[in-house]
């Protein structure tokens, strides 16, 4: 797969907070800075969460609005995506007034459910949540998806969340522009307990074994740890993947910038062969509609 382009892709904030690293994007004029510095350095997708909950699908969308309308009047070419609405009640109706703002070509399916939680003293999971995705809530984020021309990211925690989007693609109903994102976790995961597959090579090729014969393109990431320093990031570059990091997914000794997880991202492309994708080039990758 040596001399084909990889998409990077910067998910900048998520739950991460300023405590924990002071550097995480939150306020609408942060996220546009750090959008931006991300892009400039080689990131062909950002991804970001909002600073503000229990509101209206409605008030999501303007607030992201606020973080993306400087980035796109920069550079027109940006893709960028919201998370799930958290509401309540969780939703995707808010991609819908983003779709009807003509900025956004890119959407989010989560399909599936997943434990996500932290874990005691010795080591049991004891407290959390079920990040729950009915087949009902997921065909509903599909049927939005093809009435406005956008293109899913496909987070997948579980196997069973592939297995899912699968039956989709088979079925010739998923959206155009889809990317799968295969989320391996740490022992830590994203709240302190694992789930899913762990980052080696064996746990990717357990999901390329699912993979075969299907032509989406995917991206590994690693939640609870720094995906560019795992045997899974080189292995996806080798076998033709992409790869999905930043402040969202990391934890490590250090307190770095997105700017420079993707310029660290950006060395381990060059370091395997294979270019960096533009926004534009993403685009093209990934079969947007328009």
């Amino acid at each position: 797969m040596r001399g084909s382009p990889v998409i990077i892709e910067a998910a900048i904030n998520g739950a991460t907070s300023k405590e924990r690293n002071h550097h995480v994007p939150r306020l609408p004029e942060e996220i546009a800075a750090d959008a931006l510095a991300c892009i400039e350095t080689g990131a062909a997708i950002i991804h970001n969460h909002i600073d503000r909950f229990n509101i209206s699908e409605a008030e999501a969308a303007d607030r992201y609005l606020e973080g993306w309308r400087p980035v796109l009047a920069a550079r027109p070419d940006a893709l960028v995506y919201p998370t799930i609405h958290f509401g309540p009640p969780m939703s995707y109706e808010h991609l819908v007034p983003l779709a009807r703002s003509g900025l956004l070509r890119l959407g989010l399916t989560d399909p599936g459910s997943v434990n996500l939680g932290g874990a005691g003293p010795d080591g049991i999971p004891r407290r959390g949540m079920v990040y729950a995705n009915s087949f009902d809530t997921i065909r509903r984020a599909f049927e939005i998806h093809h009435e406005y021309g956008l293109g899913p990211s496909l987070a997948i925690y579980e196997p069973g969340f592939l297995r899912t989007a699968l039956a989709w693609w088979r079925a010739g109903q998923l959206p155009a522009g889809a990317m799968v994102k295969l989320y391996f976790s740490t022992e830590r995961g994203l709240l302190g307990a694992p789930f899913g597959l762990p980052p080696t090579a064996r746990g990717l090729a357990a999901y390329l074994e699912l993979l075969e014969g299907c032509d989406l393109p995917w991206a590994v990431s690693v939640v609870g740890g720094d995906v560019t320093s795992t045997e899974v990031a080189r292995a996806a570059l080798d076998a033709g993947g992409h790869l999905h990091l930043g402040l969202e997914f990391y934890w490590g000794p250090d307190t770095p910038t997105n700017a420079e997880l993707v310029a660290r991202a950006v060395g381990l492309c060059r370091e395997a062969g294979r270019p960096v994708a533009s926004p534009d080039e993403a685009a093209g990758i990934l079969r947007l509609p328009r």
